[in-house]
């Protein structure tokens, strides 16, 4: 699978500046990072959640991070938060290769909060639908065309640390 077609055609329709970097196929945002040699803070890794009313959000923090429920929770108000199975995921992104979704939550109805890390950055890179290319834009573009939930939201804690 190439490019997610979806995200393709919004991006042209947006005349977004983008570059698709292919790399080695690989199962997890960290190694992707490595194999693309993007710096994994860049890099956004998308996770997808459920809460126990049953209503889905997608939270994207660094390739290098780890999404911190807590934090979640304390910037939703949503309760119950676990990630979500693989069915539901096929069943939400059914364009995508599991895991590999972009980082464009209102493409497929799904609210979407961004941790507040990446607006330091000049640019962020992200998994095209697949786990063989990436897709790198100005963050400035990014947050014009996703228009997530932002502001000061630090959604991540370091993989050493305890917790969600």
């Amino acid at each position: 699978m190439a490019i997610n077609e979806r995200l393709l055609r919004w991006l042209e329709r947006e005349r977004a500046d983008v570059s698709v970097v292919p790399h080695e196929e690989v199962s997890s945002a960290r190694e992707g990072a490595a194999t693309s040699r993007v710096p994994a803070r860049r890099l956004a890794k998308v996770v997808v959640l459920r809460d126990e009313a049953g209503s889905h959000l997608m939270v994207v923090v660094p390739a290098s991070e780890h999404v911190d429920l807590r934090a979640v929770h304390r910037a939703t108000g949503r309760r119950g938060l676990r990630l979500v199975d693989e069915d539901d995921m096929r069943r939400l992104f059914p364009d995508c290769e599991a895991g590999a979704m972009p980082p464009f939550g209102h493409l497929y109805g799904v609210p979407m909060f961004v941790d507040d890390c990446f607006a330091h950055e000049p640019e962020i890179c992200f998994q095209a639908g697949n786990h063989h290319e990436i897709v790198r834009m100005s963050y400035a573009d990014f947050a014009r065309l996703a228009k997530p939930f932002t502001g000061g939201l630090e959604l991540h804690h370091e993989p050493s640390r305890a917790g969600g």
